[in-house]
């Protein structure tokens, strides 16, 4: 499948199949968070793969969306690694940055036939301290991951208009 293909085809799942994401493709889906362009490739990102049945059930109590998936990626950033905008006091790159991992993770899955949803239903302290996450790390996003139930199908499929969207100046 070409790229226009894959993101009009990719859904958020939100139900899965009980089989686990093989570890090749796993390292597959990371690499594209790895490769994933950064402010000043400073690369503040920062990867937790959810597997344990233990961590799973955690992150169950933070948000109400992990959809039974047999894995949990939280991804986050390190604030002391993020990008500091001199033109605009108190902006920092990471949630950016770590939005844009998050991206390159979802699309390359969806390209390896797994399916996956960013949730941004949770409270991020709520999230690291149920991980023992360190307090230099900003939680930005869940994604649930898994292979995709067939049941469940994708929720959206209007899309505003081009000129409702892009504005020329």
């Amino acid at each position: 499948m070409n790229f226009s293909e894959l993101i009009k085809d990719r859904y958020s799942v939100r139900k899965y199949k009980d089989k686990p994401v093989p570890e090749d493709i796993l390292d597959r889906i990371i690499e594209a968070g790895m490769y994933a362009p950064t402010a000043c490739n400073n690369q503040p990102q920062k990867i937790y793969v959810a597997k344990s049945k233990e961590a799973i059930d955690r992150l169950k109590e933070c948000s109400p969306c992990i959809f039974d998936a047999p894995l949990v990626m939280v991804i986050g950033y390190d604030k002391t690694r993020s990008w500091q905008n001199s033109r605009m006091p108190g902006y920092e790159s990471g949630e950016t940055d770590a939005s844009i991992v998050t991206t390159h993770m979802m699309l390359a899955a969806w390209n390896e036939g797994i399916g996956s949803c960013w949730v941004g239903v949770f409270n991020a302290d709520d999230v690291a301290a149920a991980l023992g996450l360190p307090e230099n790390i900003r939680v930005t996003a869940l994604m649930p991951m898994g292979y995709a139930d067939m049941e469940a199908g994708p929720r959206h499929s209007q899309y505003r208009e081009r000129e409702d969207i892009v504005a020329e100046i």
